[in-house]
Formats: C-alpha cells, sequence, structure tokens
C-alpha cells in the first residue's frame, strides 16, 4: 500500500483523485491540502511515501512548497501535476528533486501508475510534458535568472546582494547581462521580458 498527500487548489479537481486513486490501485490518501502551505504541513505531519501537488497553487506555490519540503524532507518523493509546464519552471522544479511530472488531464489510472514507478524509485515525466521542456530558448544563464527573479519580486539590487550572498557590483553585471540579452532599458523590463518568455 502506498501512502499518498494529495495537494491542489481545484477542490473538485482533488477530491476526485482522492476518491478515484484508491479504487485505482493500492493507494491510501492520508491527507489533502488545498494551497502550498497546507501542503508542507501535511507532508511534514504525515510523512507520506509520495506527496501529490499541483505546481500552480494561490499563495505559497508547488515549486515553494517543495523547496520547503525539501528542507526538512530531502527524500521525500514528489509527483507534480501541471497543466503548462514552462521549461524555466520544469528545470527549477528537476533542480528541488522532483521525481514525476503529469499532466492534470492525465486518467486516474496513469497517474497511480506514475505512482508506483516513483514509489519504487524510479522517475517519470510524461512525453507532452518533457517536449515543452526541450524547448528552451532562454540565453540567460542561472543566475542571471536569480537576479531577475528578486528584481520581479520588488527588491533592490543591495536588497538582492543580501538574498542572494553577492557582492552588490555582481549583481549590477548580473542585471546589465540580463538587459543585454533581452534588449531591454531597464531591469524591470528585463524581468517582465523574461516573465512573458517562461524564462523565470
Amino acid at each position: 500500500m502506498t501512502t499518498v498527500v494529495l495537494a491542489d487548489d481545484e477542490a473538485l479537481l482533488r477530491k476526485a483523485l482522492a476518491a478515484l486513486l484508491p479504487l485505482e490501485g493500492e493507494i491510501t490518501v492520508l491527507a489533502e491540502a488545498e494551497d502550498g502551505e497546507t501542503a508542507v504541513q501535511a507532508t511534514l505531519l504525515h510523512r507520506p511515501d509520495v506527496l501529490v501537488i499541483d505546481l500552480e497553487m494561490p499563495g505559497t506555490d508547488g515549486l515553494e512548497a517543495v523547496a520547503e519540503i525539501r528542507r526538512t524532507r530531502p527524500d521525500q518523493v514528489i509527483l507534480m501535476l501541471t497543466r503548462h509546464a514552462r521549461p524555466g519552471v520544469l528545470r527549477k522544479a528537476l533542480k528541488l528533486g522532483v521525481q514525476g511530472f503529469v499532466s492534470k488531464s492525465a486518467e486516474p489510472a496513469h497517474i497511480v501508475s506514475v505512482i508506483a514507478t516513483l514509489h519504487g524509485g524510479r522517475r517519470w515525466i510524461d512525453p507532452d510534458v518533457s517536449a515543452l521542456a526541450v524547448v528552451d530558448d532562454c540565453p540567460l544563464t542561472d543566475r542571471e535568472i536569480d537576479v531577475l527573479r528578486a528584481t520581479g519580486e520588488g527588491y533592490s539590487a543591495a536588497d538582492i546582494a543580501t538574498r542572494l550572498h553577492l557582492a552588490e557590483g555582481t549583481v549590477r553585471n548580473y542585471l546589465s547581462n540580463a538587459m543585454q540579452k533581452t534588449q531591454t532599458r531597464t531591469r524591470h523590463e528585463a524581468a517582465r521580458y523574461a516573465r512573458e518568455h517562461d524564462w523565470l
């Protein structure tokens, strides 16, 4: 029997999965979570074999929740549900050690088989999700992405330097490079451009 915590802000989908997954395979749903914060609490409390989590949720999103869970449970097995996987987001999720990606439109029987695959120590990325991840035209380095993401959150260059443990001059260099690559005039325009192109 595989134990699962289900996290998805769409109540209808979450309730349907909670009802259908045990019918399709040997799965026990220990808890449901309607947002990222609750997903973190439920995972740390119940310690499931597999956390099934939606990528996009209000407040703390799926990636932030995974990052937080990883700090306490570095070996937690995670299956991420996604509707439209952007290359930058997929890269970040893989860096966080997410073992599986499944489209939210997948059949419950397929999700059950993927949960079993992950629980068995293997990885799984749905073909339609991986095809999107391969189309990666991002010219920015990881560090340039980091500083643009922080810029988009409203932090000053000095704040970004402190948050990322970098010298302020280094942050300004990264921002300057990012502005050149995106052909924009300000760091805020560069951050907006990167977000519109799904690089952040």
